[in-house]
């Protein structure tokens, strides 16, 4: 249906808020209320009468995302009592090219993977409280190369309407993907790299905290075990590494918990279909663990920036995130790493992508997008006096690609990735997978 008719129903709604009487009351706070209520309502008709004219839901409207989470993970926000059942998955396949950037051969073998299929379950007891999870499964067999995983858990309680508690399993709300990962909804086969190597996505860690939105806002900010940056500790984590901090993720499982970070993010979504925003971690990293019978602070922050624009047809975002790390040298010996093998000290990656919707001005429910992403990454901005950095730890990557969505909850998207780096080493790639979410 296109976009003119579904504005019909909308505009007799409108009409008829604004011709509703009520009887002449004394009281003039009961009349002040009653068109307070009227103005809201109107209000509320014109920002969806906005969004359908930008054609800015990917997704049935009735699954939007909510409070931080994705659409089917926030499905559970949508009903009015009771158990919510959600879910998306993907399938992709990899194939390399025969050689590296320098001609060498590049010894990779092409893949074909189950790479995720996710169920969400929920439980809404009242307006206030809230239950909601995310169980994956990676790879297709825990057997095999997979691993099954609460990826998040967590109690919801709401003060307000736009305004509550939160404590459990969280997702660190840093980045665009992180918290909004399902298949569907964005551009491109493999998440960028900039959300893996400096933003360690998917990330989650245990903690508690608030969030809340307004018309114009919202916002989270949580109190979360740290990350483990050297390694070893209850949860098995292997720390970070030259390749960034993805290594430090403890995921829930059995935690270090000697330290907490802290984390706060802030979002401007006033304007339908544009977000823009930024968030903030940073905390000690390192748990009481010592060198030579001295506590050491491994003292990590995160920040970023984003913005996110879906509507008129494009699908525009872009990040740039950056990282640092305190007594990377005593990290370094502490794990026992040498040379270029050394934990940046500081860390850097951005990328921008757009897509634009071909079908967009038809009245075809399907989408074609064609997309084009440009990242940059380095781990190693800056290495400890006495090491080195790796040129394979600066590199770029261009993705040229295809998604194409059938209806809003499933994608089929087909991408060419070239692979750069300082050391001539980078393998390009092509990709295909196939997503979906309900």
């Amino acid at each position: 249906m296109s976009n003119k008719f579904k504005l019909v129903p909308f505009l007799f709604l409108v009409a008829g808020l604004l011709t509703q009487t009520q009887p002449i009351s004394a009281q003039a706070q009961d009349d002040s209320t009653r068109i307070a209520e009227l103005e809201t309502q109107i209000e509320a008709i014109t920002r969806d009468l906005e969004e359908l004219t930008l054609g800015t839901a990917v997704v049935n409207p009735s699954e939007r995302g909510a409070f931080g989470m994705a659409p089917a993970a926030g499905k559970v926000y949508t009903i009015n009592q009771g158990v919510s059942i959600g879910g998306y998955g993907e399938v992709l396949y990899q194939g390399y090219a025969g050689t590296k950037q320098n001609g060498d051969a590049s010894g990779k073998t092409a893949k074909l993977d189950a790479y995720r299929g996710i169920i969400y379950v929920g439980y809404k007891f009242n307006d206030k409280v809230l239950f909601n999870s995310e169980i994956e499964i990676e790879h297709g067999s825990t057997g095999l190369a997979g691993s099954a995983s609460l990826e998040f858990a967590y109690l919801d309680y709401k003060l307000t309407d736009n305004f509550g508690l939160r404590a459990g399993l969280l997702l660190v709300p840093v980045g665009i993907t992180n918290e909004v990962h399902e298949p569907p909804v964005w551009l491109g086969t493999i998440r960028p790299r900039s959300e893996n190597k400096i933003i360690p996505t998917t990330w989650r860690e245990s903690g508690f905290g608030f969030f809340g939105e307004t018309d114009a806002f919202s916002y989270r900010a949580y109190l979360v075990n740290s990350l483990d940056g050297i390694g070893g500790g209850s949860a098995g984590s292997k720390g970070f590494s030259s390749s960034g901090l993805r290594g430090g993720r403890q995921k829930g499982s059995k935690a270090i918990a000697e330290n907490f970070s802290a984390v706060g993010r802030i979002d401007y979504t006033g304007t339908p279909g544009l977000m823009i925003g930024t968030s903030l971690y940073t905390g000690d990293q390192g748990h009481n663990s010592d060198l030579n019978g001295r506590e050491v602070s491994i003292g990590t922050t995160i920040w970023e920036g984003h913005i996110k624009y879906q509507g008129r047809g494009f699908d525009i975002q872009a990040l740039t995130a950056l990282a640092s790390v305190d007594n990377a040298d005593k990290l370094n010996e502490m794990k026992g790493l040498t040379g270029s093998g050394s934990v940046g000290e500081k860390m850097s990656g951005w990328y921008a992508q757009l897509g634009y919707d071909l079908l967009f001005s038809s009245a075809s429910e399907q989408a074609l997008l064609p997309y084009v992403r440009y990242e940059a990454v380095n781990t190693q901005v800056d290495v400890p006096s006495g090491y080195s950095s790796s040129g394979s730890k600066d590199f770029n990557v261009t993705t040229i690609g295809l998604a194409w969505k059938p209806i809003g909850n499933t994608v089929l998207k087909t991408d060419y990735e070239i692979h750069s780096n300082a050391s001539s080493s980078g393998i390009n790639q092509f990709n295909v997978a196939i997503g979906w979410l309900f």
